[in-house]
């Protein structure tokens, strides 16, 4: 523990941003106040790693009062991503590595961040663990990629309940921080595909992981949407899941146990949360047209036939199974395809992934937040119980598999 002279810093928070002067001093004075009243005897420090914003974000960080010091980086102008925003962070908290002890990151438009958030946050880092990850309620139609593709297949083929593997709030010790700078970045990974990135690299260095309950995430929220978030999260998850096939093939469905949970065990409602489902189903149906020969090249024609169907008679449901079997038959395209076939599997993917939402959307939209978490739940036990299909396309095709 420290006794507050000079030295390195002791527990970092970083606010990667682009763009965020409306809300980066609100989110900075609710840090400064949670280091100040739960880690006064550490050397802390706010460092807003950002993306060389033009709309005065570097002056709303550093002109917000705060009794911890601060610290702004940017990327050079040009170079976008957040996850150029966290290896900024990275390399400066190697420098810091002689007392660093913890590592916090939270987004900088959160308008629920209370001081307790870092709290919750940093204390199991602080206490041994290497990675705590957020559990908030959030409206089902928010976290649409989180509910609908990262968290049933890491539930479901690597056994992993991480709930919000791609949350955005974060804390992890510098062992990890260590590992995730030695490991392969991708392009993608230098973007949105930073998140997937660490959680799940996190899992395969057998790192010591929790949960921590911290209410209600109110942010810019936004319904299912496609662009570069979309294509940089699942082409990184989908590229580093297949990287350890073989360890993941190999293990039987079975119980799924949740990770220990720190901060608040009962969460608040979510966000309120409109979805325009007409504009959803109008994109959808321009994002099959111009793909719909991928996608009869990539799906069973099951599959796809059921699928043109929908898009024909505006009439959407995509049930889990069928969105379960679409899943692994383009993970296994993606797999076994060249480089160009893995970028089309990922654009095939969208339209599909819009159908899923839509139906997801009507199932669910008079549910309580605890009902809705219980279909997600559904969901991902889906994937787990449909496991052995995905290891059939591998043998129907010739594949070997351990």
């Amino acid at each position: 523990m420290s006794t507050k002279k000079d030295g390195h810093a002791e527990i970092i928070v970083g606010i990667p941003s682009y763009m965020e002067a409306d809300s980066i001093g609100f989110v900075t004075q609710q840090v400064d106040r949670g280091l100040q009243r739960y880690f006064s005897q550490y050397r802390s420090l706010i460092v807003n790693v950002d993306n060389n914003s033009e709309d005065n974000t570097r002056d709303a960080f550093l002109s917000t009062p705060t009794a911890t010091s601060k610290k702004y980086i940017t990327t050079p102008q040009g170079v976008k991503g957040k996850g150029n925003n966290f290896l900024n962070l990275f390399k400066y908290g190697k420098t810091q590595m002689s007392d660093l002890k913890a590592i916090v990151v939270v987004d900088a438009d959160l308008k629920s961040i209370t001081p307790e958030w870092i709290k919750y946050l940093a204390e199991p880092i602080v206490k041994g663990f290497d990675y705590a990850l957020p559990r908030y309620s959030r409206h089902q139609f928010d976290g649409t990629i989180t509910n609908h593709i990262c968290y049933p297949l890491l539930y479901g083929l690597m056994g992993e309940n991480i709930r919000q593997p791609i949350g955005g709030e974060f804390a992890f010790s510098p062992a990890l921080m260590s590992y995730w700078m030695e490991q392969k970045w991708l392009p993608s990974t230098r973007l949105y595909g930073i998140d997937i990135f660490m959680s799940l690299n996190a899992v395969i260095g057998k790192f010591k992981i929790c949960e921590v309950g911290l209410g209600a995430k109110v942010h810019k929220a936004s319904a299912p949407k496609l662009g570069p978030m979309f294509t940089q999260v699942v082409t990184t998850f989908f590229d580093m899941l297949l990287s350890t096939k073989d360890q993941w093939m190999q293990q039987a469905p079975g119980r799924v146990k949740p990770k220990p949970l720190y901060g608040l065990k009962r969460l608040a409602p979510p966000q309120e949360l409109k979805v325009d489902l007409r504009s959803l189903k109008d994109q959808l149906r321009t994002e099959f047209l111009s793909r719909e020969k991928l996608l009869k090249k990539y799906l069973s024609e099951y599959l796809y036939r059921n699928f043109s169907r929908m898009v024909e008679h505006d009439h959407f449901e995509m049930n889990t199974l069928s969105w379960t079997q679409t899943v692994y038959q383009l993970l296994f395209a993606f797999d076994t395809g060249s480089r160009q076939v893995k970028s089309d599997i990922i654009e095939a993917m969208k339209p599909l992934y819009f159908a899923r939402s839509v139906t997801f959307d009507y199932e669910t939209w008079k549910y309580r937040i605890d009902y809705a978490e219980e279909a997600i739940l559904e969901q991902s036990l889906a994937f787990a119980s449909q496991k052995p299909y995905l290891r059939g396309l591998y043998l129907g095709k010739g594949c070997g598999v351990k």
